[in-house]
């Protein structure tokens, strides 16, 4: 299938919703705290996106084929916890750290973010792995230009990664989005410089590397969604939606909480 090149005029669309997304994770923010449970957080999530920004919440009974549909309107993620947590009854604990994944759709496009939150105080190791990440999603953001491969993003990703001692999930990665919430290509988070697809002018997709304190294994909960490291790890991940610009790179799921590009 065909890699979908967005107009200038769909790229501003684009814009709308992903500032939405970027400004559903500032609103919640607050709200992460020990005490509250996971399903609370869906409902404040839910409330704000139909409510306040005039969205719909792209994950509620989003069912692609194999999967029952996903029951809730945003994915939390907890601790051992790679993607796609179901929010529920879990109440959260001071340590625990959190991801927390939106895609809001505003006029028919979508906009994907995510962000790890701290419950509390995280302990050193916790926090050094999000960081980790964070670092590893940007380093991927500045291998983005037109000319460059899909292969540069992984391999940048990827030779960070295990250079901290931490492992890529192999499983997931980030993808095309656009009038669909998962479109062509696929962005892997690890591989080989100047492989795969050639970036061009137009082209929309998400960075959204998952990050294991332990080995890279995982497995699917019972509820068809949850995906959780198999060796209990901690895991991590972090999510921007871009757009290839003539000059380079914009992220575009960004509002006045993002936090800013890394030092390194």
């Amino acid at each position: 299938m065909p890699v979908s090149i967005k107009t200038p005029e769909e790229i501003e669309k684009m814009r709308v919703a992903c500032r939405l997304a970027a400004e559903q994770l500032d609103y919640i923010a607050p709200f992460v705290q020990p005490g509250i449970t996971t399903d609370e957080l869906n409902k404040l999530c839910h409330d704000y996106t139909v409510n306040v920004q005039g969205a719909v919440p792209a994950p509620l009974h989003y069912s692609p084929q194999g999967h029952t549909p996903y029951p809730k309107s945003i994915c939390t993620s907890i601790n051992h916890q790679v993607c796609h947590g179901v929010p529920g009854d879990k109440v959260l604990k001071n340590g625990d750290i959190l991801n927390i994944d939106v895609t809001p759709i505003k006029d028919g496009w979508h906009g994907d973010a995510s962000r790890m939150f701290y419950v509390g105080t995280p302990s050193i190791q916790a926090k050094r792995l999000c960081e980790i990440t964070y670092h590893a999603m940007w380093l991927g953001i500045r291998s983005v230009r037109p000319g460059a491969y899909l292969g540069d993003i992984g391999y940048a990703i990827q030779r960070y990664v295990e250079s901290q001692g931490y492992s890529v999930v192999r499983e997931f990665c980030g993808h095309g989005i656009g009038r669909k919430f998962h479109e062509e290509p696929q962005v892997l988070h690890y591989g080989k410089p100047r492989s795969g697809l050639k970036l061009e002018v137009g082209m929309v997709f998400t960075i959204e590397p998952m990050v294991n304190a332990g080995k890279a294994a995982i497995r699917q909960l019972g509820d068809g969604w949850t995906v959780v490291t198999k060796d209990h790890s901690l895991s991590a991940q972090w999510e921007h939606t871009v757009v290839v610009t003539e000059d380079g790179v914009e992220v575009l799921t960004v509002s006045a909480g993002t936090p800013g590009e890394p030092e390194f």
